[in-house]
């Protein structure tokens, strides 16, 4: 029987086996690896729609492979944690891969890549009770600032809400935000460092306590003015890559930066150009 077929078997008849594998999960004793950096792998793309790496626009699709490259990579010395909605947390669990590793419960995914609505992020995942009730270790929701889709001051509001929520569960809360715009029928994300430094700022403030806030924010130009916008904690997002050796040296330099604490990135460790997943995470804990 292989991986997705146990898993299969698992639901269909024993759907409690979920919950079980989450209350018998060893936790993770701290974020940090042995190098004090937080290395996360992200794989909650899917859930948006985004299956895409590459020319390849179903390259995440194929769920026995995404676990795989999952597994591999959370098996990686010096990887702390995972960050996914919760089929994929569902799956990861019951295939017993993440006793000592930190999870981080995707929140929102309703605005699907691609579609009129994409603004319109609602919360339709994880909330911060079940992030709690399994005994997981924060949430992480997408805050795209769009000023001129009147969808955004909702999405706001909504992200506070969480924040507070998993504050008030002294629980992680990982913003990621962007400043938006509508381009051609499409969302695109401003990565100048004076719209990053916008939405840095616009993030922050958000909640009632940003005692438990992070941010997970890429890795553009300038990133110690950018940096400088904030004292809450960051993480470095990965997203797209087309040059791998010159984003890891980038990933290398914003690392040495006082308030990053680590990288939280997905699909060009999970995918990368050569195939070979392994090397391709070791190269990024190796970055600190």
């Amino acid at each position: 029987m292989n991986t997705v077929e146990r898993i299969v078997a698992k639901r269909v008849h024993d759907p409690e086996a979920i919950a079980e594998a989450a209350e018998n999960r060893v936790r993770a004793k701290s974020p940090f690896n042995d190098k004090g950096s937080v290395m996360i792998i992200a794989a909650d793309h899917p859930a948006r729609g985004a299956n895409a790496v590459g020319s390849d626009p179903l390259a995440m699709a194929d769920r026995g492979e995404l676990l795989e490259r999952l597994c591999l990579a959370l098996e990686r010395p010096g990887v702390t944690g995972v960050l996914a909605t919760a089929d994929i947390i569902d799956d990861l669990l019951l295939l017993g891969a993440l006793h000592g590793k930190t999870v981080l419960g995707s929140m929102n995914r309703t605005g699907l890549a691609g579609s009129s609505f994409e603004i319109d992020d609602r919360f339709a995942c994880y909330d911060a009770e079940s992030i709690e009730r399994m005994r997981f270790d924060g949430g992480k929701m997408l805050a795209r600032i769009c000023l001129d889709d009147p969808a955004t001051p909702s999405l706001l509001e909504n992200t506070a809400n969480a924040v507070n929520d998993l504050a008030d569960r002294k629980l992680l809360a990982m913003v990621e935000p962007f400043l938006s715009v509508w381009r051609d029928g499409r969302i695109r994300n401003e990565l100048s460092p004076e719209a990053v430094i916008r939405s840095v700022t616009i993030a922050a403030g958000l909640g009632r306590s940003s005692a438990y806030t992070w941010l997970k924010l890429p890795v553009v130009a300038d990133m110690p003015r950018v940096l400088a916008a904030s004292t809450l904690p960051a993480v470095l997002l990965g997203g797209e890559v087309t040059d791998p050796d010159a984003a890891f040296a980038a990933w290398q330099a914003a690392l040495a930066l006082p308030t990053v604490q680590g990288l939280v990135v997905g699909r060009s460790l999970l995918y990368p150009r050569d195939g070979d997943v392994a090397k391709a995470v070791d190269t990024a804990v190796g970055l600190r």
